[in-house]
């Protein structure tokens, strides 16, 4: 089944939504909000999934689903922790900033604890109040996991993902390095993130969904012309089970604790740095890449970081080219 938050106070207002995204059916008999849900899901999840049925036979009333009247899935939630599981990306972009990779990335999880009480929504603008910050997009994978306990194995950590979705994790380029160098983590360099329309369950995905991964490409638009699509499910070196018992290694996770994957990011045939779709590779889930491999290339990066009036779109089709998740579409707008 697919779940959306209609824009509706601090958390929304729970909605079912049909398998084409075309229509919703309120779910507020059911439970107010999908935090709501989250803490109730014995109980919830099979009344959501009657209620999903009903909706594709058209046994309840139904209305129009609109994106842009869409909240992320969780407005705010009470934890936000985003993984590296793409190593490739964070090799590349420790090198734009001429720094080692320690060989331990290879084995244990990068992670960072953001900012989950505001996130945008999937139709938002990203406010941005100085150019000079470097504004970057990041598309990723998300998941919403039950509760976790405490040591959580990763094949435990799996069965408790509960939801899907797809990420814009906004990021500010220009000020992480200031930021690292004072050895406490990333604060102001990640402002809000946004979260695809709708969060769809991992049985609901099909061959899209291993169990622990999310197969096929994240389509990454800027300015309306091809960027990246890097498929979710290659290069993936920690899986959502591995990135979740890691996130529960010494705390547990409350019910809607969203783990990112990190930026989606695919290696070369030849094992090296992706190339532009232009030139008949996969591109890029992010700016920060491309100007890596432009400097490791050309001696110096090209393509500019987001600027007021860039347009970002993020999405996942199935293999008939229909929106899985729907879009997070975006405008960079000056505050």
């Amino acid at each position: 089944m697919k779940l959306a938050s209609l824009k509706s106070g601090r958390d929304g207002r729970l909605v079912v939504v049909s398998a084409d995204l075309a229509w919703f059916a309120p779910a507020d008999a059911i439970a107010p909000t999908l935090q709501a849900a989250l803490d109730d899901w014995e109980r919830c999840e099979p009344l959501l999934r009657a209620l999903s049925l009903s909706l594709e036979s058209g046994g309840v009333p139904e209305a129009r689903f609109h994106e842009h009247e869409a909240a992320s899935p969780l407005p705010r939630a009470y934890q936000w922790a985003d993984g590296s599981a793409y190593v490739n990306h964070v090799e590349l972009v420790r090198k734009a900033r001429g720094a080692e990779m320690p060989e331990s990335f290879w084995t244990d999880p990068l992670m960072y604890q953001g900012g989950s009480d505001s996130f945008l929504g999937p139709r938002d603008p990203i406010p941005l109040a100085d150019e000079a910050w470097g504004c970057d997009l990041e598309a990723e994978v998300a998941v919403i996991v039950g509760d976790v306990p405490q040591g959580a194995t990763p094949q435990e950590a799996r069965a408790a993902i509960r939801l899907v979705m797809l990420a814009n994790d906004v990021s500010l380029r220009n000020l992480i390095p200031a930021e690292l160098a004072k050895s406490f983590g990333f604060f102001q360099s990640k402002p809000s993130s946004a979260f695809s329309p709708v969060a769809v369950t991992p049985d609901a995905l099909g061959d899209r969904w291993d169990g622990a991964k999310l197969l096929g490409a994240v389509e990454t638009y800027l300015n309306g012309k091809a960027f990246g699509e890097a498929d979710a499910g290659r290069d993936m070196t920690f899986d959502f089970g591995v990135l979740i018992a890691h996130a529960a290694k010494t705390r547990s996770l409350s019910a809607g604790t969203i783990i990112g994957s990190g930026t989606v990011s695919n290696k070369g045939p030849d094992g090296g740095p992706g190339k532009p779709i232009g030139e008949g590779g996969v591109g890029y889930s992010c700016i920060a890449e491309v100007r890596t491999v432009e400097t490791l290339t050309g001696g110096a990066p090209v393509t500019p970081f987001l600027k007021g009036g860039d347009e970002v779109r993020i999405e996942m089709r199935d293999a008939g080219r229909h929106s899985i998740f729907g879009a997070i579409e975006q405008v960079v707008t000056a505050v």
